[in-house]
């Protein structure tokens, strides 16, 4: 003891700390006079509504009706988030975002969630400070053509003029595609989709191109959209879904779950309108996905009836498709890709349990 004593008398003499001497140190992970920072969810609380970042009007995906109701499959994943911390499905401020601007407002916190029909890509994973909290909707890039252009297959296309959004993979894809191909071209590029898609109907360019789904979603906006023809060929891998801040695992956790929830009930047989019947069943798996078996929801920081909340909210993954895109839908997409596992499309996600 005599020893100790002598060394931290020695270590403040010469303005050490008494720690380096030997003394005792404070508790690991003390944060006396730190304010602790507040989590996503706690913002989100606080605010009453989830902010969350969609197209500008993108049908099928994320666009508001003449009332300002926004409606769409990037919709449905924002409001099956907010039914989930909230209760209700309406508590969203949605915010319209150019592909230019979608990312900085993610990073600046200006939203919560950025639910926009944009590509998980390994440098977008890797330099944006984002996380992809997975896929909802698998696409990829293709070519809107006139019919009276009398094209039937994108490798016809050579000395082709292209109409194409700037701030987005179709740019490099274009560009890898014609190289591959060995054939010309010549891109028009415009800042965001509907510039481009007004200069491609003006004849400005040959041909538009963007994600099929974008493409066929950009063909109910012309004067005459049987006049046009979407080709066959897909030139690239386009899974979009929602991404999140970095620094913030249990908000990366709620989103990229809640995603999941929309998949897994689909897969379960639980519809919009069955939910609260199934959410009697004793069948151990629904009882696990409906909080009557253990704590799932309340580790991600919700309630035990998480998924019940969002299901009745927004209905199973295939019933938000189907709405929004599907064949049901002005859209008339074929499920194709985003049919789920076991009926033949590659549309999976881990088991609730």
């Amino acid at each position: 003891m005599k020893r100790v004593s002598i060394l931290v008398a020695l270590a403040i003499a010469v303005g050490l700390s008494p720690q380096i001497a030997g003394a005792q140190s404070p508790k690991a992970g003390s944060t006396a006079g730190a304010e602790k920072k507040k989590t996503t969810l706690e913002i989100v609380r606080e605010n009453g509504a989830l902010s969350c970042g969609v197209s500008q009007g993108l049908p099928g995906f994320s666009a508001p009706d003449d009332k300002g109701n926004w409606t769409g499959l990037d919709v449905d994943v924002c409001r099956a988030i907010a039914a989930a911390v909230f209760d209700d499905p309406s508590k969203v401020k949605f915010v319209p975002l150019s592909a230019k601007d979608r990312f900085t407002a993610l990073q600046s916190g200006e939203i919560d969630v950025l639910s926009r029909n944009t590509t998980w890509t390994l440098s977008r994973d890797t330099s944006l400070g984002v996380n992809f909290a997975g896929i909802s909707y698998y696409d990829g890039q293709g070519f809107m053509a006139k019919k009276s252009l009398k094209v039937n297959s994108a490798l016809e296309l050579n000395g082709a003029s292209i109409c194409v959004q700037t701030g987005t993979t179709n740019e490099q894809n274009v560009a890898d595609y014609f190289k591959g191909n060995n054939m010309k071209y010549e891109v028009i590029a415009f800042a965001n989709a509907d510039e481009a898609v007004k200069a491609y109907e003006s004849g400005r360019c040959d041909v538009f191109t963007s994600d099929v789904s974008q493409l066929y979603a950009q063909r109910l906006k012309l004067a005459t959209p049987a006049d046009h023809i979407v080709l066959p060929e897909v030139i690239s891998k386009e899974p979009l879904g929602p991404l999140v801040r970095h620094g913030d695992d249990q908000w990366f956790d709620i989103v990229k779950w809640t995603l999941f929830a929309l998949v897994n009930a689909e897969e379960l047989g639980v519809t919009q309108k069955n939910v609260d019947e199934m959410a009697k069943s004793d069948k151990p798996e629904l009882k696990r996905v409906f909080g009557t078996d253990g704590n799932l929801g309340e580790q991600l920081g919700l309630t035990k009836d998480w998924v019940a909340r969002i299901i009745k909210a927004t209905g199973n993954y295939g019933e938000s498709f189907e709405r929004n895109v599907g064949t049901g839908s002005k859209l008339e997409i074929a499920r194709g890709l985003n049919k789920l596992w076991n009926k033949g499309g590659i549309m999976y996600a881990p088991p609730i349990r």
